[in-house]
């Protein structure tokens, strides 16, 4: 490993190892019962806080990743060679992991041949553009781009804005007392461009985040914060920064943009993977260090709902739990966000939670198999349906609503959705229905789809293990697990469509329609020129005319030209070639995704 390369390889490490806990686990025996406490030292002073013994192992695991990190990253510092000279950087006294100068450049050099996603623009216009007295904030979940952006337009700078630039990973222990120490060194020291990473793993954050604005940011630097906590962010927003900061978002990533920057093609690619930059820690531009330190399967399994609780924990005290502190410490609050995400085409109801759980997927599935034309099955009769579902709950961390501590109520709900949609995580789609005008529902789409996916795994996962279904042929049990498959693929396709259509479209309202009998996937009416589109969505490579008889249906067109206009075009959005059958446009499924702008 040459200098270069070694020096990529220590900060990839660091900033690893700032994301891990730090301390001990020790265990307290207290009037013949053992009680486990996490041991930290801060500032010189040792704190305890108290561990359920179910989360003793899973922080313990954590604890010595970090120290085998530590052993490795003492190593490959060993190894650097020193300088000859002495640099500015090295005569800086920093509270903090500070990089500047040929650090720095060293950092940022992996980024150079990397594809952009389009919102670095958002980024450029701050740093390159006139000053601002604000702050820009960069969140969203891990491994959209974030870092990675920061890196790359730290390339774009000149050499003597370059040379006025910082970097500061933070770590949990650091606090905002010692980022204000490192920059007043930096302010003095005339540094004008400060990227500071992972700011919300500071305790005291949300308190005194308007120290970036106020102080830093008014008298001329330009200061960006990034970090995984996006609630962290959105309550500072609401509370500390209030109208001081730019906020962008990299959660949502839409088809286009995982093509284009990722050179991966094909919408199933992007429906395994969620809408990551990484793919399975090899793809992400082919050799990037840090991406194959994790796999991307890692990031989109279910534990994603467990990010979701994370982003809460750290501002538990400032009261931000509210009704959902009670679900919290009796660890319910995963259960319940996870059965909204199986539960995805369901209404956003106290209901979908409480009632005991059943796998919308296989039931799906069992139907359409045993109306199979050309070999029907039932699936039930060569699986233990329960014993499979009963599995998927364990590894989802569902609970039936006897098994569980605390009755689930609306506000509950309320207040989930409520946080989900503050993450970007969720997204409403109107359903209207005809000839019923006074109707109306949503279906809630989730932006990840790795979050979905992750799930199906789960159940393909427990249909494997089960006994009965084993006593199937190889060719009976791949067939099943195939139709499995694609039954949550499509409906995750339609979703998806739906989804980054609304999103590009805001001047129109894109919406499903349901009939007495029947529905059209996607309708997007154009109120300005009161007309509108109709589209079906199948997940199939192949033109039938069978798919587009809800379109050509006269009774439905009618109705739908009386409410919405004239129909413009009637469309099937499927994954084969683009093209037309018996006055049926017919488009390919990623040309169409492409196109929205």
């Amino acid at each position: 490993m040459n200098q270069e390369e070694l020096m990529k390889a220590i900060d990839e490490l660091e900033r690893e190892i700032a994301l891990m806990p730090e301390g001990s686990i020790t265990k307290k025996k207290i009037k013949d019962k053992e009680y486990y406490y996490h041991r930290i030292n801060r500032n010189g002073k040792r704190i305890e806080n108290y561990i359920d013994f179910k989360d003793v192992e899973e922080l313990k695991t954590q604890i010595d990743r970090r120290k085998k990190m530590e052993k490795e990253l003492k190593e490959f510092k060993k190894q650097i060679i020193p300088q000859k000279h002495i640099t500015k950087e090295e005569t800086l006294n920093f509270k903090t992991t500070v990089r500047i100068g040929s650090r720095l450049r060293s950092q940022i050099s992996i980024v150079k041949k990397y594809k952009k996603r389009e919102c670095i623009e958002e980024l450029r216009e701050y740093v390159l553009g006139d000053r601002q007295d604000k702050v820009f904030v960069i969140y969203g979940l891990r491994r959209t781009g974030k870092t990675t952006m920061i890196r790359q337009i730290l390339t774009e700078l000149s050499e003597e804005e370059f040379q006025k630039a910082a970097f500061i990973q933070v770590r949990a222990k650091d606090t905002l007392e010692d980022i204000d120490e490192d920059l007043k060194l930096l302010e003095s020291k005339g540094y004008r461009y400060v990227f500071i990473d992972e700011v919300t793993l500071m305790e005291d954050f949300i308190e005194g985040a308007a120290l970036f604005s106020d102080i830093y940011a008014s008298s001329g630097m330009k200061i960006v914060l990034s970090g995984t906590d996006s609630l962290g962010f959105a309550f500072s927003k609401e509370e500390q920064l209030y109208d001081r900061c730019i906020m962008m978002h990299t959660t949502f990533i839409p088809y286009r943009e995982f093509e284009e920057v990722l050179g991966i093609k094909g919408i199933d690619e992007y429906i395994r993977y969620g809408g990551t930059m990484s793919l399975s820690g090899i793809n992400y531009n082919e050799d990037a260090i840090f991406s194959s330190a994790r796999s991307a399967e890692e990031y989109i399994d279910t534990a994603i709902a467990k990010n979701i609780q994370h982003s809460l924990k750290m501002y538990e005290y400032g009261g931000h739990f509210r009704s959902l502190l009670d679900l919290y410490e009796r660890g319910e609050l995963t259960n319940v966000i996870n059965r909204v995400v199986e539960n995805i085409n369901h209404s956003f109801t106290k209901r979908v939670v409480e009632k005991t759980f059943k796998s919308h997927d296989i039931a799906v599935t069992a139907s359409n198999l045993l109306r199979d034309r050309e070999s029907p099955i039932n699936i039930k009769s060569h699986m233990d349906v329960d014993a499979v579902t009963r599995g998927m709950m364990q590894m989802l961390d569902i609970l039936n609503k006897e098994e569980q501590s605390v009755q689930i109520q609306d506000y509950h709900m309320a207040q989930i959705e409520e946080y989900l949609s503050m993450l970007d995580l969720i997204m409403k789609i109107d359903l209207e229905f005809l000839p019923e005008v006074n109707r109306k529902d949503t279906v809630t789409v989730i932006t990840q789809p790795g979050m979905r996916y992750a799930q199906a795994n789960a159940i393909v996962s427990n249909m494997l293990l089960d006994e009965k279904f084993s006593e199937l042929s190889i060719v009976e049990r791949q067939r099943i697990l195939d139709r499995l498959l694609n039954e949550i693929r499509g409906r995750m396709m339609e979703d998806i469509i739906l989804l980054e259509t609304k999103i590009a479209c805001p001047e129109k309202k894109v919406f499903k329609l349901q009939f007495s009998i029947g529905e059209f996937d996607m309708v997007v009416f154009d109120p300005k020129n009161l007309n509108c589109n109709i589209y079906e969505v199948k997940y199939s490579k192949e033109r039938v005319t069978e798919q587009s008889r809800h379109l050509t249906d006269e009774e439905k067109c009618a109705m739908t030209s009386h409410r919405y206009g004239q129909i413009q075009g009637k469309y099937v959005i499927y994954r084969g070639e683009s093209g037309d059958l018996e006055g049926i446009r017919y488009l390919n499924v990623e040309e169409y995704l492409k196109s929205l702008r």
